[in-house]
């Protein structure tokens, strides 16, 4: 009997392209994320931070890319470390990436909520967030294809009132035109560690290109040009919305940079233009969220489909509807997951920005954390003989660069969790979250080796059940008359 597959040829180039930078959400970075970083260190260098970090993802993309593109799986964290490493570490990587995507997927709903309670003054934010969850849902059930279009229209929507933004903070400015947050001096200060810590943080889905490589149309070229384009594009476009936040603000109102709530880029829209633009834009960034949210879906969705189809999960979640488009009881699981975390926080009466905090902070760490070890995992995949005729670039030099230059990033990460968490100085709280990282992975571990005693036969095939091309339906064929 055929192994279940996900239908082929459903997503060019450019559709990959828009689900890993919706999955960043450019809106919320920009109106969140980058204010937030210069109130918190009072760096002025934070563009030039953008710029640090994506060059380093763009390297660890090359080797992460090259590997996972001789595998097309629907999980590539997970395949990649079961292949590269040992199917045991697949097995956990799966396990922790599952808890990432979830994690920062719900993080996204408290804000959310939060949002819409402060524009429109009405209900709880969990009711806003259940009804959010509904729409993500259905968008779900659309598969992949159906999302690109509803996403990458609100993505063309949120990257234009960032635009909008950019045009009206530089030619609002408070000094003259000036690049000095670009040049080194401006980085290497004390705070620095902090600053790259936000960058990166900032950066989680774009790895999640590859994991519609099954349905991706292009093949394995797709997918690295698409992911590693996102890299790049996120990191010029976080520069340059940094870069005129200083300049509107001016050399002296860096540091009070998100902590003037008026100075807010929102906030600005609304001083030029007038408070209408203000809450449309506002109202933009919640379609903006939605949109990540569904991206995240999706990922996290594919992630469940691969690992059932492997029977290292139950094998109802491999289930697909008619057509193959969508992973039917892995997106219905993953929707009552995220329904579950909701309600637990609203029970519990939780801050929704708490919420989002920690659980995107979750979420960023644990899956950055898998991007980096990947490179090890790449490194060796290759030098076990595995891969095709790649360059020596994809196989050593941008795998073992990556892992040095990752590593060193993820311990400024890690060094700087209680910024990130916003917990005032000397806050041993931040404990907590590498805590419950580690036991997810020993868990992942312990479901390793128990798949290893009793079903060594499914261990072995961890990573290398993908697409069958005579099995898997191919949207374009069926629109063919014979």
């Amino acid at each position: 009997m055929p192994r279940v597959t996900l239908a082929q040829g459903r997503i060019g180039p450019v559709g990959l392209w828009v689900m890993a930078v919706v999955a960043s959400s450019p809106l919320t970075v920009q109106v969140g994320g980058i204010p937030t970083m210069y109130a918190a260190t009072g760096v002025a260098g934070v563009p030039l931070a953008f710029v640090l970090v994506a060059g380093v993802l763009y390297v660890i993309g090359v080797g992460y890319a090259g590997a996972v593109g001789h595998m097309r799986h629907a999980a590539p964290l997970y395949a990649l470390m079961g292949r590269g490493l040992s199917p045991v570490a697949g097995v956990a990587a799966g396990v922790c990436a599952l808890m990432g995507y979830l994690a920062i997927g719900t993080s996204l709903y408290g804000l959310l909520g939060m949002t819409i309670v402060g524009l429109f003054g009405v209900g709880q934010w969990w009711v806003w967030a259940l009804g959010a969850m509904v729409v993500v849902a259905g968008l779900g059930l659309l598969g992949g294809l159906g999302n690109v279009g509803f996403l990458g229209f609100l993505l063309a929507i949120e990257l234009a009132v960032i635009v909008f933004y950019i045009v009206t903070a530089l030619t609002q400015r408070a000094a003259p035109l000036s690049f000095e947050s670009f040049a080194p001096s401006a980085l290497l200060v004390p705070g620095m560690a902090g600053t790259v810590a936000f960058a990166m943080a900032a950066f989680v889905g774009v790895e999640t290109v590859p994991a519609y490589a099954e349905e991706a149309r292009g093949g394995a070229t797709a997918v690295r040009r698409a992911m590693l384009a996102a890299i790049g594009f996120a990191g010029a476009f976080y520069a340059i919305g940094a870069w005129a936040m200083s300049v509107h603000a001016g050399p002296g109102g860096v540091a009070q940079i998100g902590s003037d709530a008026s100075a807010g880029p929102l906030q600005t829209l609304s001083r030029v233009f007038g408070p209408a633009v203000g809450a449309l834009a506002t109202m933009l960034m919640a379609t903006s969220v939605v949109a990540a949210m569904s991206s995240f879906h999706q990922a996290g969705v594919r992630y469940l489909f691969a690992m059932a189809r492997e029977a290292v999960l139950p094998g109802f979640l491999a289930s697909t509807n008619r057509s193959g488009e969508t992973p039917l009881a892995a997106s219905l699981s993953q929707t009552a997951l995220a329904g579950v975390v909701i309600a637990g926080f609203a029970l519990l009466g939780a801050d929704p920005l708490v919420m989002f905090t920690w659980l995107s902070t979750l979420g960023a760490v644990t899956l950055l954390a898998l991007l980096v070890v990947a490179s090890a995992a790449a490194h060796r995949f290759f030098a076990t003989g595995q891969g095709g005729n790649d360059s020596v670039v994809v196989r050593r030099i941008a795998p073992a660069t990556g892992f040095v230059l990752g590593l060193l990033l993820m311990v400024m990460m890690l060094a700087n969790l209680g910024s990130l968490l916003g917990l005032p100085p000397g806050s041993s709280r931040w404990l907590l979250l590498p805590t419950l990282v580690g036991a997810v992975l020993v868990a992942g571990l312990v479901w390793g080796g128990v798949i290893w005693l009793a079903k060594p036969a499914v261990l072995a095939g961890v990573g290398r059940v993908v697409a069958d091309p005579v099995s898997s339906p191919v949207r374009r064929l069926g629109r063919m008359v014979m």
